[in-house]
This record gives C-alpha cells, structure tokens and sequence, in this order.
C-alpha cells in the first residue's frame, strides 16, 4: 500500500480517510424515488461506516428525501468522527426531473430540508452545485452571500463547490473560503486538471464526481483501463479509483454504489500500487 494514499486527507478543518462514500446511488432508477432493495441500501451505509468510511456526501434532492432519511435510519446518533456533506442548488419535479434551484431563497430552504431530513443541527460542509459551463450569472454573489450567511449562522460549517470552471472558483475566493471543489473527473474526464492544480495549491479539497463514469461505464469498459488492471491484479474499477488518488495530494473519492460487495472492492483501491506504466497510459487515454 502507498503511505502517502493511506494517509488520512484534509476536508477543510477535516481530516478523511481517501476513499468515502456517495449516497447517489442508494435512490430508484435516476436518482428518484426509492431503492429496489431498501434493506440492502441500509447495509451498505452501516458496512461503509464500520470499514473505515468517515466521508458521505449526499443530497436532499437525492429521492428526493430518499437518500438522507436513510442515512438518519441506519447511522443516527452518528459517530463523531463522521462528516457529512451535501449540496443544494437543485430540486426534484414530480416526475424526478431535475430542477434549478439556485436562488437565494430556495438555497436556504434547501440547506434547511438537511438538516431536517439528517437529524442534525449542523451539516459540516455544503456544497453549492452550479448549473451550466459558461460564468456564473449576475446573481452569483446572492447566492455566494446566502451560503456564507448559513455558515454564519451555524446550519453549516464550510462551502464547497460543484460544477465550476477554474475562473468560477477564482472569482469565489475573492468572497468566502472554498473547502472543497466537485467536478466531474476520471482517466476519460481529465477536463478539471486545472481545477485540481489550483485546488491543491489553495489546500483545497478536490472530490470527483462520478469517479467510475455514468452509466455503462465508458471508463470502466475502456480496453486499455482493463489492461492496466488485468496486469496490476486488480479490477478495472480499482485502477481508476487509485490513479485517482495518486493524481493529486488533495483528491478525495466518493464513489457510490448500491451493493457491499461494490463498496468492498471500492475501498480496496487504496491499496492498489501504480507504477510509472500503469500512471502514463491511465493519465492518456483518450
């Protein structure tokens, strides 16, 4: 196992175990309405805490409802040690589409509908999700100014940011410190390298959304990734989560899964060791 990726990493004022879990995954098809196996879902979250997992990210609009209520079932009280992060910017239609909800007004209601769903009076950190590629709209410093006045009031100890090019990020650290950033990025998905670069410079936590790819995994299906991993003695999926780790000091996973047996296998790329082949053709994929 690589000292360095065993180490424990910071989450603002945080220190994490690398590799945490993603809550998406625990909903029905699409991130709405409930689970087919709600047992299982139950499971997983119990198992992840119990191997080590101090990191969960989640969301109210994942259910909507569904994925925090079930947090709060299997692992209220919660340990001590365990962060949680959600996010807010968006919501869920009656038929699971997905909706903008980046005003003011409706970031401070969602940041409420959390705390409520989770139990909690506090969420550690609250990532405001972005919605679009180009720079933020002129009503970006309103909803900066609505994240920092819920930290100030208590309902949450630090922002983070979802969804952001290198100038968004920029332009938000003029206002408020900025203890994580969550963009796409995997071997296939390099987009974000200049993201990350400034993340790490800043001591900015960098936490990948999906980490494995969308879907039928375009990533995991990737010859030359089954390759890699073929050759290491391991699986596709733990290559990429380990090469992704050893991007950058201040990268942070949470891939999510709806199975143990998955979480297992996930946890397990810590202890995957790359060498320079293996860094070279997964850092060029194309």
């Amino acid at each position: 196992m690589s000292d360095e990726r065993a180490d424990r990493r910071s989450l603002g004022v945080y220190s994490v175990s690398p590799i945490g879990f993603g809550a998406m995954r625990l909903t029905g098809r699409n991130m709405f309405g409930p689970p087919e196996d709600r047992i299982e879902a139950i499971a997983v979250l119990r198992e992840a805490v119990d191997l080590g997992v101090d990191h969960i990210d989640t969301s109210e609009y994942y259910g909507p409802t569904v994925v925090n209520e079930m947090i709060r079932e299997a692992l209220f009280p919660y340990p001590e040690d365990l962060v949680l992060v959600s996010k807010v910017g968006a919501a869920r239609g009656p038929r699971g589409e997905l909706i903008v909800a980046e005003e003011p007004i409706q970031l401070r209601r969602g940041i409420e509908d959390n705390l409520r769903t989770l139990g909690v009076e506090m969420i550690h950190v609250m990532n405001l999700r972005l919605h679009g590629t180009g720079f933020p709209d002129v009503d970006f410093d309103d909803k900066l100014e609505a994240m920092v006045t819920a930290r100030n009031d208590g309902l949450i100890g630090a922002v983070g940011l979802s969804n952001v090019t290198l100038d968004t990020l920029l332009y938000a650290l003029n206002s408020l410190d900025v203890v994580c950033v969550q963009n796409a990025f995997n071997p296939l998905d390099r987009d974000s390298a200049d993201v990350i670069e400034a993340c790490a410079s800043q001591n900015i936590a960098f936490v990948p959304f999906a980490p494995l790819g969308f879907g039928a995994s375009q990533v995991l299906n990737n010859p030359r990734v089954m390759q890699v991993a073929d050759r290491l003695g391991c699986t596709p999926a733990q290559v990429c989560l380990a090469w992704e780790l050893d991007v950058a000091p201040n990268l942070l996973l949470i891939p999510g899964t709806s199975s143990r047996d998955h979480l297992r296998e996930n946890l397990a790329a810590s202890q995957v060791d790359l060498d320079d082949q293996a860094r070279y053709e997964l850092s060029n994929l194309e």
